[in-house]
Parts: structure tokens; C-alpha cells; sequence
């Protein structure tokens, strides 16, 4: 961290951070039910080479989201962002934009799903994000993580 305008928070899994206000990830519209919250970190888990992260809310520590890297899981995983989307984010290309998808873990690990057809979709350098609806059938909101276990499989969705 440089300078003095560390901030601090304390976090639901990685107890209290210090963190720089141009960290944070503004969701302008919000999350999906979750409307009130815009400021979040995101913050990876300990070993896993950034493809499992924490999506913490900076308004309200109790609030975080595990979100996956779908790439990791789905090599082929193809999002696609309608013009006016890509229009929110001042881009024309895709390729531009970050994305992650939300996972509800349950126990066992490997019952946890992912939501594939609403990516939150982050733009690197503005660091403005929102959760889009994919307009597709080719993917749904509770992808099991058992699905991606086998590369062969994994290749296929």
C-alpha cells in the first residue's frame, strides 16, 4: 500500500485489511438484490493462483461473495454483452473486460454451483463493474462445480 490514505475494514474471511480507495470496484446499479451495495474489494484466496476470489463489500464487512475466474473452470466459456452493455463500460470490444462469476458454496465443496449467465463484468480501468443477464440459453444461473471436474467436460460448456 503507498501513501497515507490507507483505509482499514474488516473483512468476513480475511479479518481486518488495509486497503486504498482506488482498489475498490464500484458497481453503480449495485449487485442483484444486494441494490444499496456499490463499493467492493476483491480479494484473492491464499492458493488459488487468483481463479477463486472474495468480492467484499467496503459498506458492509459481513457482506462478501465468492466469485470464480469461469475461465478457469470452462476454458471455452464465450460471454456475450449486448451493444448497449459494452456501451455502459466505453468499450467495443469484449476482450477489454474482465469477468467472474458468483459461486454459492455449499458442503460438499463439490455441490457448490456457479452462476454462468450473469457474469460480473469488471472494466480494468476504470474499475466500474455491473452483473449483467446474458441473453443465452447456452449457459444457466447453478452450474455445479462436479460439472467442471474432468477437463474433458469442462471443455465442452
Amino acid at each position: 500500500m503507498t501513501g497515507g490514505s490507507s483505509l482499514k475494514l474488516q473483512t468476513k474471511y480475511f479479518g481486518e485489511i488495509d486497503y486504498e480507495l482506488s482498489e475498490t470496484i464500484t458497481f453503480p446499479t449495485g449487485l442483484f438484490g444486494f441494490d444499496d451495495e456499490h463499493s467492493f474489494l476483491l480479494l484473492p484466496f491464499d492458493g488459488s493462483g487468483e481463479n477463486l476470489l472474495c468480492l467484499q463489500s467496503t459498506g458492509t464487512p459481513a457482506l462478501a461473495f465468492v466469485v470464480m475466474d469461469p475461465f478457469s473452470l470452462c476454458p471455452n466459456y464465450t460471454p456475450a454483452l449486448r451493444k448497449a452493455e459494452l456501451q455502459l463500460f466505453g468499450v467495443e470490444d469484449i476482450q477489454k473486460l474482465c469477468f467472474y462469476v458468483m459461486c454459492a458454496v455449499k458442503q460438499p465443496v463439490s455441490a457448490s454451483t456457479v452462476n454462468l449467465k450473469c457474469p460480473l463484468v469488471i472494466h480494468p480501468g476504470t474499475r466500474e463493474a455491473r452483473q449483467i443477464i446474458m441473453e443465452t440459453e447456452r449457459y444457466g444461473m447453478r452450474h455445479s462445480l462436479a460439472e467442471f471436474a474432468s477437463r474433458e467436460e469442462a471443455s465442452t460448456c
